[in-house]
């Protein structure tokens, strides 16, 4: 299934796509989509569902994002060795975390602000886990009964926020916009293999990211394994698992984006995202 939520910013209202690529109205039968909903109980219940009895809704409304109240949204750095390669950084023996603020979080093609003061706004097509079922010390062969689906995410960074300002990485990851999630949640049963997706990521047309999940060092079921045994995981949070190369920052010279400048990105089967930059 393909589950995504249209609407204004903060009105919107959940939906799901049919077999011919419309989006049916669910709030009908579910208030949004977030909590039970994402449990396999939940995900049954819409998967046993008449989609042509649904409202059909107009396929021009703003999509927002494809998750409602994102309790945690956390990240994972260098986890692509491609990347790590591109960096010039050592590939880590464990997975690097850190937090993006989830006021961060907007829709898939919502404009991204760039924060005052910046200098180099970044981008990072990166692969969503939606938790499904909450997790605690789960077991690796166990990981994956608690992920809903998957979605495409767009890590923007301020570079010089995140590695020149002191602290953490989070002041650089974490400013309004900064958190494209969507269109779709597509539910695990549709994706045979997380470690299998090409992605990609265009600025103004000009192939930036091409890229495959092939290349992680940590895999969907280990990072799943791994975030549970220092922090629960409950239905909704996002594990954003790492980009593969060919961010703004890796490039010779360095390009970062300018006001006006859009991004298109995509993982295959999950759809794309198109995003114009703009001046906070």
């Amino acid at each position: 299934m393909k589950l995504l939520r249209v609407g204004q910013p903060g009105a919107e209202r959940p939906a799901i796509l049919d077999d011919r690529g419309r989006p049916r109205d669910l709030s009908g039968v579910i208030d949004d989509i977030a909590g039970d909903v994402l449990s396999d109980e939940g995900l049954a219940r819409l998967r046993a569902l008449d989609l042509q009895a649904l409202p059909e809704l107009p396929d021009t409304m703003r999509i927002g994002p494809c998750i409602s109240g994102v309790g945690k949204f956390i990240c994972v750095g260098l986890n692509y060795s491609d990347h790590a390669a591109e960096t010039g950084m050592a590939i880590p023996e464990e997975p690097i975390l850190f937090f993006k603020a989830t006021s961060a979080v907007c829709g898939p093609n919502d404009t991204v602000l760039i924060p005052r003061g910046s200098k180099k706004t970044d981008w990072e097509v990166e692969l969503g886990v939606v938790i499904g079922k909450s997790a605690s010390y789960v077991p690796e062969a166990e990981a994956m009964d608690h992920v809903a689906g998957y979605c495409v995410i767009n890590d923007i960074s301020e570079r010089a926020f995140q590695l020149e300002r002191g602290g953490q990485w989070v002041k650089g990851k974490s400013a309004d916009t900064f958190g494209p999630v969507g269109p779709w949640l597509v539910t695990r049963d549709e994706i045979e293999d997380p470690q299998d997706l090409a992605m990609w990521l265009d600025v103004d047309g000009r192939r930036f990211q091409n890229g495959s999940s092939k290349t992680m060092i940590f895999g969907v079921r280990h990072l799943v394994h791994y975030i549970s045994q220092f922090m629960s995981l409950q239905p909704g949070d996002i594990i954003s698992t790492g980009t593969p190369p060919g961010v703004g920052m890796g490039q010779k010279p360095q390009l970062y984006l300018e006001p006006g400048q859009e991004m298109r990105l995509g993982i295959a089967g999950l759809g794309e995202q198109r995003q114009r930059a703009a001046q906070a």
